[in-house]
């Protein structure tokens, strides 16, 4: 059977089971969306392609699929790179689909030209320049196979128009073989045996849990370690969600916002089980004063993770699942009575709290939110001190509940991922935790959420700042606000209306709760604008260049 590329495209998407694409057309991807007018998949048009890498972004880490999204050439697919960068450091699997100038014009600075698998190749974990039709429909499926398999990622396939517009014989693959690329599923069993060794001579073990446990939906196996064994759980920024916070094992999170007891439990710890994290600064502070006497057991896929910035003394690659069931099998319930004797007392010395002087404090509106969903909502942020207040003051008790932008700090992120979220898990209810500065990069998305009937919700943290700069410039700056000042900004609610959705004004404590109430009773977007106060900070903090126990406490 003879197909043309553009109607390759087509059928190898629906192959893989996807449902949902989002994005921007122009005209060197035209075929391709000529073929899309006709075929069963839902299209969503945004108002910008950095928000269709997003949405695709919060689609997959909602769902666990793969998320999809489409561009043009030149601005079109540069317009994409933040976001498919966003999705590399998060290791979010997407699959993004560009058009570009026929093949006989690259190199020759044809209209919107641009080389996007060059600018890409840093931030994706693959991407083709597809110069043959015949070579389309086994690179569709080596994409989705790259981007959903071992270390998830975003894949970029460069697609030129005279590739769409030509035909070929076409059958699709049915399997993927690649001889260079063959992720390690299975720990390796001696490596799993010396884990459970130490764990049964530690006297302070700290499991150190990051998003790679909910990339491979092992939640359930690090409950099991965690309780059989007894051992108390620190979760990064990406791993919330993992190991539930109402949990008494729970110390929350850890890292430059993290919770005291966190801090000062992996710096005293003798032993460390590091699952599905990087050791990424945020986490370790200043790196050489890094848990100074504990052993570390590092898990991850990724072996390139391993030992990249501190040395551990016993990896395992391996697929976190698979590993935590072989472990669980070996692992005996530790009694450690004195270490969590002390990790009570920190817990009780040292409590996520805020002064709470009749004020509206952006911790009690997240406290609010959370008690109104009753910790079943999937929570989007944007970046800076909403992102911070979200993680710290929303119980996270199921993966896939917390989306955020980790490694990048995408400002921009939380909207249009929230808008992928809800529309990969309709049932739920999705809030984004959104900052003003964050909410107006890619406000223009409210357009896609009114027209497509996402009834999303946003909760803006409005201080009238870039908050968590001039939270910095406030502490070691000395008060020098060089630029920070978003005074002047737009009326939210006035904007809402004018794209269609409902705009909710709230300056007094009093009223969070019956605005959270009457959004959520709503089957359409609302933004909610919440004035906050301008100089409320973000506590615990560790200052840069810090170990992870110096940490600057104090009333918000």
């Amino acid at each position: 059977m003879k197909k043309t590329g553009a109607e390759i495209v087509i059928d190898a998407l629906l192959k893989e089971g996807v449902d949902t694409a989002f994005g921007i057309l122009g005209g060197a991807i035209l075929p391709v969306f000529d073929v899309l007018y006709d075929a069963p998949l839902r299209f969503i048009l945004t108002r910008h392609e950095q928000g269709a890498a997003h949405m695709a972004d919060g689609y997959a880490r909602a769902t666990g699929k793969v998320g999809v999204c489409m561009a043009t050439s030149g601005p079109g697919a540069t317009n994409l790179v933040t976001g498919i960068a966003t999705a590399n450091m998060d290791s979010v699997p997407i699959v993004a689909i560009t058009g570009q100038v026929f093949t006989t014009m690259i190199g020759n600075d044809a209209f919107q030209e641009a080389d996007v698998t060059g600018i890409t190749r840093p931030i994706t974990k693959h991407n083709y320049l597809v110069k043959d039709v015949k070579e389309l429909a086994r690179i569709m499926k080596e994409a989705f196979h790259i981007a959903r398999t071992g270390r998830p990622g975003p894949v970029l396939i460069d697609i030129p128009k005279d590739v769409q517009i030509a035909e070929t014989e076409y059958k699709y693959p049915k399997n993927v073989e690649m001889r260079t690329y063959k992720p390690t599923y299975s720990g390796h069993p001696q490596q799993i045996k010396r884990a459970a060794e130490a764990l049964g001579q530690a006297k302070k073990p700290i499991i150190y849990s990051g998003g790679g446990v909910i990339i491979s939906g092992a939640a359930r196996e690090l409950t099991e370690l965690a309780r059989k064994a007894n051992i108390p759980v620190a979760t990064t920024l990406l791993g919330l969600g993992g190991f539930p916070e109402t949990d008494s094992l729970s110390l929350g999170m850890l890292g430059m916002h993290g919770t005291h007891y966190a801090n000062y439990a992996i710096m005293e710890s003798d032993l460390i089980i590091a699952i599905g994290a990087r050791f990424d600064d945020r986490v370790t502070g200043k790196l050489d004063e890094f848990a100074p006497h504990a052993k570390i057991i590092h898990i991850d896929i990724d072996p390139s993770s391993i030992s990249k910035n501190v040395q551990v003394d016993i990896p395992i690659v391996g697929d976190v699942r698979n590993v935590l069931r072989e472990l669980n099998k070996l692992v005996r319930k530790g009694e450690y009575t004195a270490w969590h004797k002390k990790i009570r007392e920190w817990k009780r010395k040292f409590p996520l709290t805020y002064e709470d002087n009749g004020e509206l404090k952006p911790q009690f509106i997240v406290e609010e939110i959370y008690k109104a969903t009753k910790g079943e909502a999937i929570i989007c942020t944007e970046v800076g001190q909403n992102q911070m207040w979200a993680s710290q003051f929303y119980q996270y008790t199921k993966p896939r509940t917390l989306i955020s932008s980790g490694g990048l700090g995408t400002m921009g992120y939380g909207f249009p991922a929230a808008i992928g979220a809800q529309i990969g898990c309709p049932e739920s209810i999705v809030f984004d935790i959104a900052g003003d500065g964050s909410f107006q990069m890619n406000i223009q998305e409210l357009a896609t959420a009114v027209i497509n009937k996402i009834p999303v919700k946003v909760a803006i943290l409005n201080n009238g700042y870039l908050g968590m700069v001039r939270q910095w410039q406030e502490l070691f700056y000395k008060k020098r606000y060089s630029h920070t000042s978003l005074a002047g900004g737009p009326d939210f609610v006035k904007v809402a209306e004018a794209y269609g959705a409902v705009g909710i004004r709230v300056q007094k404590k009093e009223k969070v709760r019956p605005a959270i109430n009457k959004a959520l009773s709503l089957k359409k977007p609302v933004v909610i604008d919440f004035h906050i106060r301008p100089e409320e900070n973000v506590f615990p903090m560790v200052p840069a260049g810090k170990a992870v126990n110096q940490m600057i406490s104090g009333m918000a």
